[in-house]
């Protein structure tokens, strides 16, 4: 019975262990099982693949044809460098048309699936199936002892490996199953985290002016949004919470609590001189009218009760053009704060890329260990290229694992 019981125990031996099975950890496993690996894929939580499958409102926005290293944050900004250039978006488009999954490009080379992320996810199963990577969900990263051999537990008893995979994620939408994992291991073993906050999240107001502005939610504006030097020309959002849309996820991984949002909400026009030239024109129009055509009626009218004089054109002096361009031209935004992790798309920071090999993702300390995609100090911009970075830096350890 004892020998029974000991046997039961004996580890199963894999090549590579991968912890994680999102976009990164499912492409770093299929590309170790294609060089003959035998690999082991953990997930913590019932299926794979979960951000995949919401992301880009369930289409998936697989990558950015447009992706280069100015695209992302980081403590390093070269860091992507060597990974990008290796696993392209044309590498990863080869994939989806071997596959036979149609798409579009939205805008701004942002790529979706026609039909449902559904498809990428099935795409990569029957990747790491035509490479015989065993997939165990419900199996939580649980690390006994780094080596290598480095020895794990898994749902279906002990497991040893020549190299071990973190794949984890971060923080962001933790009803997905994020834990945070990656960030308190690194921790553990002595390696240093960039600090972390969400990014790619919308912004909450203050009371006082939610109350000015709440009913606003549902409509959208064409706008240009800086903050932390960084400037995106994209839809901002009204919402019930404050303030969303393209424009301002994208700052939001730029802003710091305690500063503000400049929302230039005539992008591409002066609209100082854009009222002055309706004013000789046509005097007679009210200038919530002329905003309105622009900025949608509700906006402008909104806009001229609280802070403008809602008067006809020619009634306004040029001090009250220059208060509507004050107003306007930007509109300065100080958020109370971020929705935070609850809906943030990325993580920012995260193990800091000192720790790690750009060309392999290894972590220089400790032998055969490997972080790769969101759990690293590297988050993108919207629109696909998150996604690039999880299948670039799988691609490039599942390369040397």
């Amino acid at each position: 019975m004892v020998h029974h019981q000991e046997a039961s125990r004996r580890a199963h031996h894999f090549d590579v262990v991968v912890l994680g099975a999102g976009a990164a950890g499912l492409m770093c496993a299929i590309a170790a099982g294609q060089r003959g690996r035998r690999v082991l894929l953990l997930e913590g939580s019932n299926k794979v693949g979960k951000k995949i499958l919401m992301s880009g409102g369930g289409r998936c926005n697989f990558t950015n044809m447009h992706c280069e290293a100015a695209n992302f944050l980081s403590a390093n900004p070269h860091f992507v460098k060597s990974a990008l250039s290796r696993y392209t978006p044309w590498d990863f488009i080869a994939l989806v048309e071997k596959h036979g999954i149609p798409y579009h490009e939205k805008k701004l080379g942002q790529l979706f699936c026609d039909r449902s992320s559904k498809d990428i996810v099935a795409m990569l199963l029957a990747e790491c199936a035509a490479v015989n990577v065993r997939i165990l969900t419900h199996s939580p990263a649980r690390i006994e002892s780094l080596g290598p051999p480095h020895r794990l537990d898994s749902r279906e008893g002990p497991v040893t490996c020549e190299s071990l995979v973190v794949a984890t994620g971060g923080y962001s939408i933790p009803t997905l199953g994020s834990t945070g994992f990656a960030f308190d291991f690194a921790r553990e073993l002595g390696l240093a985290v960039e600090p972390t906050r969400a990014g790619l999240v919308p912004v909450t107001l203050e009371k006082k002016l939610l109350e000015k502005l709440g009913d606003l939610a549902g409509v959208s504006l064409d706008t240009n949004v800086t903050a932390g030097g960084a400037s995106f020309r994209e839809n901002i959002l009204f919402t019930h919470r404050g303030l969303s849309g393209p424009a301002v996820l994208q700052a939001s991984s730029y802003w710091q609590p305690g500063a503000h949002l400049a929302i230039d909400l005539f992008p591409d026009l002066d609209v100082g001189e854009y009222i002055r030239e309706a004013r000789s024109e046509r005097p007679k129009l009210e200038l919530r009218t002329l905003l309105g055509q622009r900025l949608t009626r509700r906006v402008a009218q909104r806009w001229c009760e609280l802070w403008l004089i809602d008067q006809t054109l020619e009634q306004l002096s040029d001090a009250d053009i220059d208060q509507v361009v004050a107003r306007c031209q930007p509109w300065q935004v100080w958020p109370a704060d971020t929705e935070g992790y609850r809906t943030a798309e990325v993580t920012l920071g995260g193990v800091a890329t000192a720790a790690l090999s750009s060309k392999t993702l290894a972590c220089r300390d400790h032998p055969d260990l490997y972080f790769i995609g969101e759990a690293v100090d590297v988050t993108g911009h919207l629109g696909g290229h998150n996604f690039q970075w999880a299948w670039a830096s799988g691609q490039a350890a599942g390369q040397v694992v």
